[in-house]
């Protein structure tokens, strides 16, 4: 191909991509379009709610003319056979109702007396939508047990009463400022207040199934208690645990990242009088846990649903499902708790539910080591990060407000305690550099048939010098826990999530270097 050819290619070239940036749309026409696209697709999304709706209620008014008295009492003795004394407590419609203090607002279900959805009121996803945890029909959560008529119950398939009247119990307290924010102790100095709500099944009097939440003002923490009350004649004698099943679909909170919410989404237990460990990160996992256990926590790169025990689990399977190419969601996590059953006329199991955000100083208060959720490196680095990087950033962040300048400041406080290591490993290199010449001679004078004799005058070369051959690679090496730790600990870091600083967007992920609002037309 000769010269002219290839200039007429890229004159071709040149034209296209200069005619499709002048025929682009403006920003304010994208916006525009923007705008309309969004206005359609909610009144699509509307209508199409509007008609399952209708339909719903069409269904709903048909069975209403179908179903007479004798057909329901049908209904009511098939749920008896199926379920026994527990059959009636299988008929009813789903309600919902809300369970809020400062920080959550939680969304509770009569139908298995369940934690529907919870919200964290003070952050949002990546595309600044109210952030839940989990939510929707896809969450499991019942008690499941055997009776002495070898019926199988499952509570999801239960409706409870509650035992409040309205929609909602809000939990009320005194303002809090944004550094005492998830502060347990808060309320020790401004005494708060805590709602307890309940649902309950009663089968007769004196006997009952009763699951009761209590939640505290300024607090992640939920309380739940199972109090089975005379259920001993109905519950299979020969029982010795009752199963609590939860499970839940994962949601993606952060930009589509391998390296980022992908790679730190995964199930982490603690056992009872041991270590933590965890599920894979990468893939489909499962365990049986045959030891005690203290928690089972679901994480995300920022945020948990942990279940903590009163004292302990016996043993559990905790299972992980990790989902490929999915827009919506990372993950299916699932825990088979076993609760253990004395045969008692009452009993009580008491569990507590950790709803929040990843951040060290929160989990560290409750003395329970939630705080390992927090990825803080390898084990070589993690005590840089617990006593050293962690502790300096929330001293700056006690008297500065940007993060950038934060981050900035912590840099060269590093930079800094990392000097001497820095300094010794220059001076090391300098000598070596003056010493070259006369390496370079000895080498010549003993060639290579003479490879012991070269050796021996070249240690005694760096002796009479006073230089080390790994004087320079030692000091470097000392460096690198430093750097490490903090290569860790920003992009984990909650704190920084979402904050910007000067072209950053976030300064806990990585921003693109160059991005385009437009194609280029390739031929």
């Amino acid at each position: 191909m000769d010269k002219k050819s290839i200039l007429g290619i890229l004159l071709i070239f040149a034209i296209l991509v200069v005619f499709s940036i002048m025929n682009r749309p403006s920003k304010e026409e994208q916006d525009a379009k923007r705008k309309r696209d969004s206005i359609a697709q909610v009144e699509a999304e509307r209508a199409v709610q509007l008609q399952l709706e209708q339909q719903a209620l069409a269904n709903q008014q048909d069975e209403q003319i179908v179903v007479d008295p004798v057909s329901e009492q049908n209904i009511l003795q098939d749920k008896i056979n199926e379920l026994g004394v527990f059959g009636s407590a299988s008929i009813g419609e789903e309600e919902f109702y809300t369970f809020e203090n400062n920080l959550l607002k939680i969304t509770l279900s009569n139908k298995g007396g369940r934690i529907y959805s919870v919200e964290l009121k003070d952050y949002q996803t990546h595309d600044s939508l109210p952030l839940t945890l989990f939510d929707g029909p896809e969450t499991q959560y019942s008690l499941n047990f055997s009776t002495s008529e070898l019926r199988t119950i499952q509570t999801s398939q239960l409706y409870f009463t509650p035992s409040f009247q309205g929609e909602g119990v809000v939990v009320p307290g005194s303002e809090v400022k944004k550094g005492d924010i998830g502060d347990e102790k808060f309320n020790e100095k401004n005494p708060g207040d805590s709602k307890s709500v309940s649902f309950k099944i009663e089968i007769e009097p004196g006997k009952s199934l009763e699951y009761i939440y209590t939640l505290k003002h300024n607090s992640y923490l939920v309380d739940f208690d199972v109090k089975l009350n005379g259920l001993n004649s109905i519950i299979a004698s020969n029982q010795s645990f009752l199963s609590f099943l939860w499970s839940f679909d994962v949601p993606r909170q952060e930009t589509i990242s391998k390296f980022g919410e992908d790679r730190y989404t995964n199930i982490q237990y603690k056992f009872f009088e041991g270590d933590l460990e965890q599920l894979s990160q990468n893939k489909s996992d499962s365990e049986s846990l045959s030891t005690r256990i203290k928690w089972i926590g679901f994480k995300q790169l920022f945020f948990n649903s942990t279940i903590i025990a009163g004292e302990f689990f016996p043993n559990a399977r905790v299972a992980s499902e990790k989902y490929e190419d999915n827009p919506k969601y990372l993950s299916n996590f699932s825990t088979d708790i076993a609760l253990p059953y004395e045969g008692q006329q009452n009993e009580q199991f008491d569990m507590q539910f950790y709803f929040g955000p990843n951040h060290y100083k929160t989990l560290k208060q409750y003395d329970l080591d939630l705080e390992r959720l927090v990825y803080l490196g390898y084990a070589i680095v993690r005590p840089v990060n617990k006593y050293l990087i962690i502790p300096v950033f929330n001293f700056l962040r006690d008297y500065i407000n940007n993060f950038g300048i934060i981050i900035l400041l912590l840099t060269i406080f590093i930079k800094t305690l990392v000097f001497p290591f820095t300094y010794k490993s220059f001076i090391s290199q300098a000598k070596m550099r003056a010493l070259k010449p006369e390496i370079d001679e000895i080498t010549s004078k003993f060639g290579a048939d003479k490879a012991m004799e070269k050796q021996q005058a070249t240690m005694a070369l760096y002796k009479k010098a006073g230089v080390s051959p790994m004087g320079g690679c030692l000091p470097m090496l000392f460096q690198f826990p430093f750097l490490i730790a903090m290569f860790f600990f920003f992009p984990t870091s909650i704190e920084l999530r979402q904050q910007s600083f000067l072209w950053a967007h976030d300064l806990s992920t990585f921003d693109a270097i160059i991005s385009w609002d437009f194609d280029i037309p390739l031929v």
